[in-house]
């Protein structure tokens, strides 16, 4: 059993909460945005292709875009109404990257558009019910975005022992899945049931952080009947929701560097993906809305909120109460990791569970000074890397200097640059370094395809010389023949 004496990880640190702000306030469903935008590019960078075009009616649950492969996750309509462009839009990535997006104009009609009647799940093969995950465009709503589908099946296929629910939420102020679990405890618990259906595992954790311990109650209270889940508190400490950071918690089994948790036999989901696929398998419901946490010193009414996807950010923000004078920073995602919103133009996709507004006061703007190698951010990080080093490294774009000190590892988690007294942009670096490494590899790997094709290329035209050249050959022995056989008569 862990207690709040021992630490479940080294390094890991204790930053303000701020989760006050939200944690006790129930989930508002009155969110109707006129306008939604759906952009055809996922995360991933995968494309999708629209099945309705401008002008078109569209039904609430309706299916509207989906691409090739199960890696491209079919994309719904959140309401009714109608298709009234499909144009470049800003898109909620940190880079304000356009795409192509289907604008649909809501009609304030709340009901689906057809009905999804309950069905017995244990009627259906665990085929079936994966099945009806990918069909309802389900992915990881602990932020990664990664298809829920996709990693259910990988379970399965490697035979997972365990599935761990990730109840952690460390960051500070998202109370999303907290409040989620608070209200929604039957549907989680009935969702982890599916899912344990589908992988084959035989038993599954949801790990809380003690410091939720009404979610700890309600949930224990829901799976009380059933012997192959149980409840498990960890210790708050970021970054527990970290997947690595969890099962070392949880299990006390490190995962391999450069490996996933399925190495071990555990598949890890988050607590809001087991509610969407328990609709998806028992209503066949899409995946259209989420929960998200809007908060921060810069809003005037902080709550959670069930959101449709493709919400614009401003509606959000409007939503609850607007902007306070000393709003300093939008962020998507909490404070630790998320990135700067760059346009309230930009919609919510499924990958997004909060959105901040901080105040002049808890942004701190402060100047940074030179490294004085205390080793605090060796000490905080939970990876057990050199921090300090690996921007050193990075500040002369020696990027070979600083992967040598495993920044390929590094999570970004921002413990580093939280408890730096020299306010040094340690993340800024490593996402910097990250993004140049990437680059890097990808013209390496270009260079590679480049040259294979050139080689391939020469190959094709030397074999196309040879045969033209036979090929002459053969032409002219068979025009000679008629010579030689008019030869042969006059001797």
């Amino acid at each position: 059993m862990i207690t709040m004496l021992k630490r479940p990880f080294p390094g890991g640190i204790h930053p303000d909460g701020h989760k006050d702000l939200t944690a006790h306030n129930k989930i508002r469903k009155d969110i109707k945005p006129k306008r939604l935008f759906l952009s055809l590019q996922q995360r991933n960078g995968t494309i999708l292709r629209p099945l309705v075009g401008v002008g078109e009616s569209v039904g609430k649950g309706q299916l509207l875009a989906k691409g090739i492969s199960d890696m491209c996750v079919p994309l719904h309509s959140p309401v009714n109404g109608i298709v009234e462009d499909i144009k470049q839009h800003v898109t909620a990535h940190p880079s304000g990257l356009k795409c192509k997006t289907l604008v649909i104009k809501s009609n304030d009609n709340p009901l689906w558009a057809v009905a999804y009647p309950p069905c017995n799940v244990t009627k259906l093969s665990p085929q079936e019910m994966l099945q009806r995950v990918l069909d309802a465009g389900i992915v990881g709503l602990g932020g990664a975005g990664f298809p829920s589908g996709i990693k259910l099946r990988l379970a399965r296929q490697k035979k997972i022992h365990t599935l761990l629910i990730n109840g952690g939420e460390c960051e500070p102020y998202i109370t999303c899945d907290d409040r989620l679990m608070q209200e929604s405890a039957a549907d989680i618990v009935a969702g982890v049931d599916i899912m344990l259906t589908i992988t084959g595992a035989k038993q599954a954790i949801i790990a809380i952080e003690d410091n939720k311990p009404s979610s700890i109650e309600v949930i224990k209270t829901a799976c009380d009947h059933l012997d192959t889940i149980s409840v498990q508190a960890v210790p708050s400490l970021y970054p527990m929701g970290s997947e690595r950071h969890l099962v070392k918690a949880v299990t006390g089994r490190l995962i391999p560097p450069g490996q996933l948790s399925v190495a071990l036999g555990i598949l890890v989901h988050n607590v809001a993906t087991a509610k969407s696929v328990y609709h998806a398998v028992s209503y066949r419901r899409p995946l259209i809305d989420r929960v998200i946490t809007i908060s921060g010193g810069g809003i005037e009414q902080p709550g959670n909120f069930v959101v449709p996807i493709g919400t614009p950010i401003a509606d959000l923000l409007g939503a609850a109460g607007g902007l306070k004078v000393n709003a300093e920073r939008l962020i998507a995602g909490g404070p630790m990791m998320g990135q700067i919103i760059r346009s309230t133009f930009a919609p919510v996709d499924k990958s997004i569970g909060a959105v901040l507004a901080l105040s002049d006061t808890e942004v701190k703007p402060q100047q940074s000074h030179e490294c004085v190698r205390c080793g605090r951010c060796v000490t905080a990080c939970p990876m057990g890397l050199m921090p300090f080093q690996m921007a050193s490294h990075t500040r002369i774009s020696d990027f070979e200097g600083a992967q040598d000190y495993g920044i390929d590892h590094c999570l970004l988690c921002g413990a580093c640059a939280y408890v730096c007294p020299s306010r040094i942009p340690l993340t800024q670096y490593f996402h910097h370094a990250k993004g140049a490494i990437n680059a890097i590899r990808q013209m390496a790997n270009k260079s590679t395809v480049t040259r294979k094709l050139a080689v391939a290329r020469s190959d094709r035209l030397e074999k196309e010389a040879e045969a033209k050249k036979a090929a002459k050959a053969a032409k002219t022995a068979k025009r000679r023949r008629p010579a030689r056989r008019a030869k042969e008569k006059e001797v």
